[in-house]
């Protein structure tokens, strides 16, 4: 007679679950350097994975020679796109002289309130500004080699995530004949789910994005011109691309906004360029942001906001770009494997349940 298995206490198994999110926390802020380009890479892959097919069954292409298109067409999008942006940032460089007399004159109108408000005359308020400017200065070759560095740096990583992005299409088949090889034949079918659903959703949340981001940018650049804005489309550029960061991007583009602003106007547009970021990313976060990405991807706002800032803290920016997508992985994988169901509904949350709740009801 089989001895019956005993399954481990509750603490035990926690505590096993702990230690396995710190090993895993653990590996992830070492290996920063090979897997955050690497993700980035498996996320563009699935983004252009429809492009190398038509490339390769349309056009009798190789698939080495269809990857390699396919990414030659995405840096072609971004390299316009960043082109957009540079041409708009050479003009504000153009108008600098006008930009420096504008930024005296508050400068100048601000030492006034500071003097009438805190009683600190003009004389002490300059001393403040020489002092502050010769520590600039003295620390001045520091702070350009540490931009070239972060400049050099920067390119390769974005090589790097091209090279991954590449080799992924070009292995995709091994890679998921390999997958499906480590979890046996018996779990073929649930493996392909996954990675279907993966797919479909990733490739969903990504075109919804940049759809979005697209709309917010284009309302933006109205609202801007309606309001008179001199450098409406670079404005509207920036909240459209700070936009996509979740929560924290709607302070960067405002705040990056309304310097702008105050710099080529005055105080009363500036306010209004703040009033009109808010109420587009209001708008956006009720309305577009649910009808475009959809809920397949819908996460508990909780998780999100959490992933978002450990994202942040272990791998900087790119972290807070990419913990969304990966958190949305995770619960793909979870809802389809039946003893990890319960972490699943918690990145999911009530939202779920409403959903199956109202299936219920229409269903009665």
């Amino acid at each position: 007679m089989p001895a019956k298995k005993i399954a481990a206490p509750f603490y035990e198994r926690l505590a096993l679950t702990l230690l396995g999110f710190l090993a895993l926390g653990y590996l992830i802020i070492v290996g920063k350097d090979i897997l955050d380009p690497l993700i980035f890479g498996f996320i563009f892959a699935i983004l252009l994975l429809p492009v190398s097919n038509f490339l390769e069954k349309k056009l009798r292409l190789p698939r080495s020679m269809s990857s390699l298109a396919s990414i030659l067409l995405l840096v072609a999008l971004v390299g316009g796109i960043l082109y957009l942006v540079g041409s708009q940032i050479s003009n504000l460089a153009n108008d600098w002289p006008m930009l420096k007399s504008q930024v005296s004159q508050s400068i100048h109108d601000l030492q006034d309130w500071v003097q009438s408000a805190f009683h600190i005359n003009a004389a002490k308020q300059l001393k403040y500004v020489d002092d502050a400017s010769k520590k600039i200065m003295e620390s001045g070759t520091d702070v350009v080699s540490t931009a070239f560095g972060a400049i050099s740096s920067l390119m390769i990583f974005y090589v790097f995530i091209m090279i991954f992005t590449f080799f992924i299409l070009l292995y995709r088949r091994l890679l998921l004949r390999f997958i499906i090889w480590v979890f046996r034949d018996e779990n073929s079918a649930v493996v392909m789910d996954i990675v279907e659903n993966i797919q479909s959703i990733m490739r969903q949340y990504i075109l919804g994005l940049l759809l979005e981001m697209f709309i917010v940018a284009s309302v933006a650049i109205t609202v801007f011109l309606l309001i008179g804005i001199k450098y409406a489309a670079l404005l509207g550029i920036i909240v459209g691309l700070f936009n996509i960061i979740p929560y924290i991007g709607i302070f960067t583009a405002l705040l990056l906004s309304t310097i702008i602003t105050f710099a080529t106007g005055n105080i009363g547009k500036t306010v209004t360029v703040a009033v009109s970021v808010i109420v587009i990313h209001a708008v956006d976060a009720n309305f577009l942001l649910p009808t475009i990405v959809g809920s397949k991807v819908r996460l508990n706002a909780l998780i999100s906001f959490i992933g978002i800032i450990l994202g942040e803290m272990i791998w900087g920016l790119s972290g807070m770009f990419l913990s969304i997508p990966v958190i949305a992985i995770f619960k793909i994988i979870f809802d389809r494997i039946e003893s990890l169901k319960p972490w699943g509904y918690l990145l999911g949350g009530d939202y779920e349940s409403n959903k199956k709740a109202a299936e219920k009801l229409k269903v009665e």
